[in-house]
């Protein structure tokens, strides 16, 4: 009987993803067809369900049409009309409940004018986009299809975060702040689709706090379930619950600036935590897809992690300049130097006297950045993550460090410096 009916399923294309997700067996998805904007990215939490214990993911793409997948099962995209592959910095897909699976379906805004340009070109008004599962134990792939509708970006659309950028009131690239005053106000500009309600809280990582990563950075709508409510929490600084019309773009204003700490020297960091909401055009059904029970909340999901803000507090002259005598350099790697690919690199330099902290930048020949970081007072050294070497390929890097006062001007700067990477065994 399951061949028979995998059998109908390729004879009918035209059935489409609603005959697909029937198949016993097979993998469903939840939801199974979506409204997205015609211009603008948009972004959809997808539930998984019925993954074998030898099925794992592989690429997803999006395409206009579909084509049987046999001998594989369900439906692939057509070669001919394929549009694009879900990027990897955008695939944030994870395994979730009970033989389950989440993914994020991050839509990038050239994939929605594609499909809107075809639209208008008298093609039907939708899309597909199309996740692989390969089976570890030699058996046939499947195929898990969604379907994209064309709308407006308006009301019909889920509600999901597509840019978010926090900045202070001033137009200081990095804010020095004396200990004791009061920071200049703080805000969020929000991109957007759907409408819904933007529920949250702004946060600090005060100097000494382990700091957050990633995953900790992204919404809450944009974890599984199950991980709901473990990231790391800071000191809460104020809360917010504001109505997002259908318009795409919003200002979330910060939190009193007399409640940003500036007792304790050092580098801080404000966070936008955002919390998960009901959305009824991008919530999935865990029972319909068998991997678990009840309605997962998508509201505000977002592919990337929100950005912090970063402010310091410390003590520091203004319009510093070096002592007489006094010598400020860089001291390791030298130049010309050839390094170790394995493991973190330490750099090292002579101080400006005065000067309240140093940032050290390290960037390609053509002057395409790498890294940078802000190292406070008295440290004259940094370690680098190890990732460096990787970015830097076989390509040479430069480096430098540029003293900066309590007031975030730059009274001097080291020159260049070149080095490489022993290439890798």
């Amino acid at each position: 009987m399951p061949m028979r009916g995998r059998t109908i399923l390729y004879a009918l294309p035209f059935l489409g993803v609603g005959t697909a997700s029937r198949i016993e067996g097979q993998i469903r998805v939840n939801p199974t067809g979506l409204n997205v904007s015609t211009q603008n990215a948009t972004t959809v939490f997808l539930s998984y369900g019925g993954l074998r214990n030898d099925q794992v993911a592989a690429e997803a793409v999006w395409c206009a049409r579909l084509v049987p997948a046999s001998p594989d099962v369900g439906f692939r995209c057509d070669p001919a009309t394929l549009w694009g592959q879900l990027p990897t910095r955008y695939d944030r897909s994870r395994n979730s409940g009970i033989t389950g699976y989440t993914d994020i379906m991050s839509i990038p805004p050239s994939i929605a004018r594609r499909a809107y340009t075809a639209a208008r070109n008298g093609d039907v008004s939708s899309f597909f986009y199309v996740r692989r599962f390969v089976s570890n134990a030699g058996l046939p792939d499947e195929f898990v299809v969604v379907t994209c509708r064309l709308a407006g970006g308006g009301a019909s659309v889920p509600l999901a975060i597509t840019s978010a950028h926090l900045a202070f009131s001033t137009a200081t690239p990095v804010l020095f702040v004396p200990p004791g005053s009061v920071p200049p106000t703080v805000s969020a500009e929000i991109a957007y689709t759907g409408t819904g309600r933007l529920i949250g809280r702004w946060e600090v990582v005060r100097p000494g706090d382990e700091l957050p990563d990633e995953s900790d950075l992204l919404t809450e709508a944009t974890l599984p379930l199950e991980l709901r409510g473990s990231q790391r929490r800071y000191t809460q600084l104020e809360r917010f619950n504001v109505f997002l019309p259908p318009t795409g773009r919003i200002t979330i204003p910060g939190p009193p600036p007399d409640r940003l700490p500036t007792d304790v020297d050092g580098g801080y960091l404000i966070l936008l935590r955002v919390e998960a909401s009901d959305d009824g055009a991008g919530n999935s059904d865990l029972g319909a897809v068998g991997a678990g029970s009840g309605i997962v909340r998508a509201g505000a999901v977002a592919g990337f992690p929100m950005p912090p803000l970063r402010y310091f507090v410390g003590a520091g002259e203004s319009g510093l300049s070096p002592a007489r005598g006094a010598t400020f350099g860089q001291l390791l790697p030298q130049a010309g130097s050839s390094l170790d690919r394995g493991g973190p690199l330490q750099f090292s330099w002579v101080e400006l006297p005065g000067a309240a902290y140093h940032r050290l930048e390290i960037e390609r020949l053509d002057g395409q950045p790498v890294h940078s970081a802000i190292v406070t007072r008295g440290a004259g050294m940094y370690l680098t993550p190890p990732w460096i070497a990787d970015r830097a390929d076989s390509s040479a890097l430069r480096w430098r460090v540029i003293a900066l006062d309590a007031n975030g001007r730059e009274p001097a700067a080291t020159p260049w410096r070149a080095f490489t990477f022993a290439p890798a065994r």
